[in-house]
């Protein structure tokens, strides 16, 4: 039986749960996510467990967050006087923006504090700092 070694193409099937049990992500009723194992296409801690696989398999994956979208970094949460917003961008609480960098990068940033004066936006990864679980099933390897 095949296993999947570094630089095979594969396509799984996954559900991504909060140690809360809520789900952040699932492949359910979409085509499986397809990526070159080792390539860093995907997250470290979850890229790491499929080498091994055989079409079929399922397992569990417990992801650490330096292995997922790491620490929240506090230096990535901007305090932005609500002046400099445009009057025509309705804010609320989780309302997800995108900045410009200095450089012209876009910048997704998520409204995480809303006063009278400022707006404070935050553009860590919404799931830096947390620990990951993935329910996978390997549906198919394209060996390199």
């Amino acid at each position: 039986m095949t296993q999947v070694k570094a630089g095979d193409t594969v396509a799984i099937h996954y559900t991504g749960t909060l140690h809360s049990g809520e789900t952040f992500d699932s492949s359910q009723g979409r085509e499986p996510l397809e990526f070159t194992v080792g390539s860093g296409q995907i997250i470290p801690g979850l890229d790491n467990a499929i080498p091994g696989m055989a079409v079929g398999d399922k397992k569990t994956v417990e992801v650490p967050c330096a292995e997922a979208y790491g620490e929240a970094d506090p230096n990535a949460r901007q305090a932005v006087p609500r002046a400099q917003v445009p009057p025509e961008i309705p804010l609320e609480m989780g309302m997800q923006l995108q900045m410009q960098s200095p450089d012209g990068q876009a910048i997704p940033v998520t409204v995480v504090e809303l006063t009278e004066e400022e707006v404070t936006l935050d553009a860590n990864h919404p799931l830096a700092g947390k620990d990951l679980n993935f329910e996978i099933e390997l549906v198919e390897i394209k060996a390199a």
